[in-house]
């Protein structure tokens, strides 16, 4: 294929790309979903599991294997900006009086999920092994399996709590609060989990842990403040800034895909490296077009993710695994949070809203599977199922909420106490 053939057909697959993405979160808000879900299905239907089965010819045409490359680059890049703008909001000062219960709700909801994962992947290894992983797991498979349970998508809780009006309530606050928690246990354990995953590397484990720990401390110690002079002393017009620091979230992700991680390791630290505005606020110039240029780059994302989800691999035992893990998904997840808050204080309803509100993977479920994947851990007919159990658990948060409210025990109403009785004077004597 010549070049121009090949700009071609990227142009015709990005117009494809972006309209059917925008089109189905627009009908998935529609239907009362977060957009994402919509963004997701729209990447899964035109891989190979529907266009590829319905149209193939079309498929080929429109994806053919020379703008794969591409495709990717755009992905890689909408992951990079968006996870350098989800670790510059990532704020843990939410906690305020709620800290307890947030630090408490969070460690149950990992823990309990990250042992149910890895225990299942320990004893049903001859099952999985049907689904093209290997007879004896590895330690990172077993780790990874913990973490595909124990994960929360904080930007898709974020907007159900904002679209449910939850922000300024008890369980709004301690589910977001604690979403952020398990974000940082998350990803810190799914970064030991690919880190040593087994993929021959110039260098050994040791060594590579010892230069993320090391570049880590960089970003701390000379990256942070250096941004910090620059961002106050010097006058920068906002789009330069906006280059400087996506520039910035850039070289960092660079860096630890060097070392061995995915990319998203380092647009995380990035974000979380860069300095806010005095008194601790966001700047707006630059959370604006983070957003902007994220919500517009994800569906590339999406497609790529959706392109590796195939149904050829995935046989009556895979059907049956999905239906198991994602009740194990919910019921863990939702179990553990509900437990947690309510032994933190929290009332029965309010902990019951804390739990479904956690059980949302969404997006960041999705790019650890990917990542997972891309590192060996998960075989194609497993990242299916994976796939479609982050699917199926952020449908059924909306559904579980309505649910809870329906159940809530209601208000109590101030006794409105006796009512007196007119006392009649007495009838007056002749």
């Amino acid at each position: 294929m010549s070049s121009d053939a090949m700009i071609a057909h990227f142009v015709g697959a990005s117009a494809l790309i972006l309209v059917a993405a925008h089109a189905g979160g627009r009908l998935a808000r529609r239907l009362k979903q977060p957009y994402i879900v919509g963004q997701l299905a729209a990447g899964m239907a035109l891989g190979p599991t529907l266009l590829g089965a319905l149209a193939p010819e079309a498929y080929d045409a429109l994806f053919p294997g020379a703008i794969q490359p591409a495709l990717t680059a755009f992905a890689q890049f909408s992951l990079v900006v968006f996870l350098f703008a989800v670790g510059y909001e990532l704020d843990l000062k939410l906690l305020g009086d709620r800290a307890r219960t947030a630090v408490i709700t969070a460690l149950a909801t990992f823990l309990v999920p990250m042992a149910v994962g890895c225990g299942c992947a320990l004893l049903f290894e001859d099952w999985l092994h049907g689904l093209g992983m290997p007879r004896q797991l590895t330690p990172s498979m077993v780790v990874f399996a913990g973490v595909a349970l124990s994960i929360t998508a904080v930007p898709v809780l974020t907007a159900i709590v904002r679209e449910n009006g939850l922000a300024p309530t008890v369980p709004g606050v301690v589910a977001v609060s604690a979403a952020g928690l398990l974000d940082v246990i998350g990803w810190t354990v799914l970064a030991g989990a690919l880190m040593n995953s087994g993929r021959e590397q110039s260098s050994g484990w040791a060594w590579r842990a010892l230069l993320a720990v090391g570049f880590v401390a960089l970003l701390l110690l000379a990256a942070r403040p250096a941004l910090r002079w620059l961002l106050r002393r010097v006058r920068l017009d906002p789009s330069l800034r906006l280059a400087l620091l996506v520039g910035f979230a850039l070289g960092s992700a660079w860096v630890t895909h060097t070392l061995g991680l995915h990319v998203i390791f380092g647009a995380l630290l990035a974000g979380v490296v860069v300095p806010r505005e005095k008194g601790g606020t966001l700047d707006p110039d630059l959370v604006r077009p983070l957003h902007e240029v994220g919500s517009l780059l994800l569906p590339f994302f999406f497609v790529i993710s959706g392109q590796s989800v195939t149904l050829r691999g995935v046989d009556g035992a895979g059907w049956l695994t999905l239906l198991v893990v994602t009740v194990l998904a919910v019921v863990t997840k939702v179990g553990s949070g509900t437990v947690a808050a309510r032994l933190s204080g929290l009332g029965r309803d309010d902990a019951r809203t804390v739990g479904v509100l956690l059980s949302a993977r969404g997006l960041t479920e999705l790019i650890a599977l990917n990542a997972g994947h891309q590192a060996g851990l998960l075989s194609a007919p497993l990242y299916t199922v994976l796939v479609f159990m982050a699917l199926a658990t952020t449908v059924l948060t909306q559904p579980l909420l309505h649910l809870v409210r329906r159940f809530a025990a209601p208000a109590p109403q101030p006794h409105p106490g006796p009512v007196p009785v007119a006392v009649q004077p007495p009838a007056p004597t002749r």
